[in-house]
């Protein structure tokens, strides 16, 4: 019996994605397409691999058992590509890295940057997202290597690897007007005043969000954003206070005119290179991981 793995990489996607829906947008095809391809799959194998729960699809029995196979099979492919990847072929050695949308970009810059700095030409391709797709995309094979401020989890349904790249305290920054009137009395001083953060769903805003309950502060919190850059910018021309990984703060003083209010003391910046292997292999990777260990995080 031969395998169409065309359609096998639809049903992962559907289950993975949690519904034909979802999946339609990250396949970019109609969901009576993929239905199709499907019943096509569950014939050739001779077994129902979804049914209905709620108004989405789970995986049968056997469904779970594909789903299992097919998970290690594109692994497979994944660990194929990025060794032919690695092997010198008179091209620049390409590198394609999901950027979680909210990391700051001058981060992403000094950590991406040692890549371009290795005695091969690489070509850097940066495609930024959420965690969710840019996950799908390490499974797809689409991308090489995440760069998140949080590990990923089982919840995904991708086997992924977490490699910590380092982490660094927080500040508080804001226009001077800002920091001149609220300075002497922080953190309490951060009550009621205007703050700019990331949206719920991050790490860095979970932990910020226990930070102002151990300290019963209230703050006026003004906007969220999934974009750090856009965070900055409200911050930059005064809309309030925002906080910034502590590596930061010199740049954005000098680039930004914004000035310390205070450190969140406890709350931590964690920053990861999320891959499917368990141990990285792509040159450009490693030279990320190395330099971030060696000499931005320290």
């Amino acid at each position: 019996m031969r395998l169409n793995f065309q359609h096998l990489l639809y049903f992962w996607t559907v289950v993975r994605a949690g519904g034909l829906t979802r999946a339609s947008k990250e396949l970019r095809l109609t969901v009576p397409t993929i239905s199709a391809q499907l019943k096509l799959l569950e014939d050739r194998l001779g077994e129902k691999l979804l049914m209905k729960s709620g108004r989405g699809v789970v995986p049968t029995e056997a469904g779970l058992v594909v789903y299992r196979y097919a998970t290690e099979i594109f692994g497979l492919g994944r660990e194929m590509v990025d060794t032919l990847r690695g092997r010198p072929t008179g091209g620049p050695l390409r590198l394609v890295v999901g950027i979680d949308d909210v990391l700051p970009k001058e981060i992403v810059h000094r950590l991406i940057e040692p890549a371009l700095q290795l005695d091969v030409p690489v070509r850097v391709v940066c495609r930024e997202a959420g965690i969710d797709r840019l996950v799908a995309g390490l499974a797809s094979h689409d991308v090489d290597v995440v760069l998140s401020d949080a590990p990923a989890t089982p919840s995904l349904h991708v086997r992924t690897y977490n490699h910590a790249l380092g982490e660094c305290g927080l500040v508080w920054m804001a226009v001077p007007s800002i920091t001149r009137k609220h300075r002497s009395r922080f953190p309490q001083s951060l009550d009621g005043v205007p703050v700019l953060l990331p949206t719920a769903d991050t790490a860095i805003r979970r932990g910020l969000d226990r930070w102002f309950e151990r300290l019963a502060i209230h703050p006026n919190l003004v906007g969220e954003f999934e974009d750090y850059a856009l965070l900055r910018e409200f911050g930059r021309v005064g809309r309030g206070a925002f906080p910034v990984p502590i590596v930061l703060e010199r740049e954005f003083r000098s680039l930004l005119g914004v000035t310390r209010l205070g450190v969140a003391d406890g709350v931590r910046s964690q920053f990861y290179a999320i891959s499917v292997e368990r141990r990285i292999k792509h040159p450009a990777v490693i030279a990320i991981s190395e330099t971030a260990r060696r000499e931005i995080f320290v």
